[in-house]
């Protein structure tokens, strides 16, 4: 046997009536609920009736009384005043005057000549400098002897073998330079006591022109050169060639 629904018992033809229904109630629920009107009780009433209740207590202000104490009476005065006469004798002191009579003989004093003193100007020794090609007697390097000329060219090569020695040759390839013929002058004095002053030098480069001051000072005191037989400064120009590869 077949189940068979009626026709009223089928829901569908009842759905928009009951949408209708859900929004009429929904809007009567939210119009109720904006109407309603809440009551918001005032705090700073309550607060005020409980600070008029607050009792002030009042309290005395104390005083501190200092106790002045009365001042000490004077000494008593004396009964009788007695008077004493002054029996002693002063002496007085006669200030006699230092005015001179024109009786009196004046003493005459007679005051010695004083001499010229003579002003001594001493004169500033002016050391004189001569360049290394016209010196007379050039400087004497340690351990050259000979004639002038001898000494003179025994001075070039000890100074030259001096350079060799104590430069650092390897310092011009560590810079980076073009290979070829560098060449570094340097300038210096010999001065009239023998030592080494005003050392310059003038280079491809600022390492190469330190390192030839540097040789250069290292150089030992020598016997100064004379002019006339008066020893004097001198100046010296040493050319300080290098390789680079």
């Amino acid at each position: 046997m077949e189940i068979k629904k009626t026709a009223k018992a089928t829901l569908e033809n009842y759905s928009k009536i009951f949408i209708q229904l859900g929004l009429v109630l929904s809007l009567l629920i939210v119009y109720f609920s904006l109407e309603l009107k809440v009551y918001e009780s005032n705090i700073d009433e309550l607060i005020g009736d409980i600070n008029n209740e607050v009792i002030e207590d009042i309290i005395p202000i104390t005083e501190r009384v200092e106790l002045v104490k009365p001042p000490p009476p004077p000494p008593p005065a004396p009964e009788v005043i007695e008077i004493v006469e002054d029996q002693m004798e002063i002496e007085e002191t006669v200030l006699e005057s230092t005015e001179t009579d024109e009786t009196e003989a004046i003493e005459v004093i007679e005051i010695p000549e004083i001499e010229e003193i003579e002003e001594i100007v001493e004169e500033e020794e002016i050391i004189e400098e001569v360049p290394f090609a016209v010196i007379e007697e050039a400087p004497i390097y340690p351990g050259c002897k000979g004639s002038k000329a001898e000494r003179k060219k025994c001075l070039q090569q000890k100074i030259r073998e001096h350079v060799n020695k104590k430069f650092n040759v390897n310092l011009a390839e560590e810079l980076g330079l073009e290979p070829g013929k560098k060449k570094v002058y340097v300038l210096f004095k010999i001065n009239y006591k023998g030592n080494i002053t005003d050392v310059r030098a003038r280079g491809p480069h600022k390492r190469l022109e330190k390192e030839a001051i540097r040789v250069v000072r290292l150089l030992p005191k020598m016997t100064p050169a004379k002019q006339r037989g008066k020893p004097v400064n001198i100046k010296y120009t040493l050319p300080i060639t290098l390789e680079v590869r």
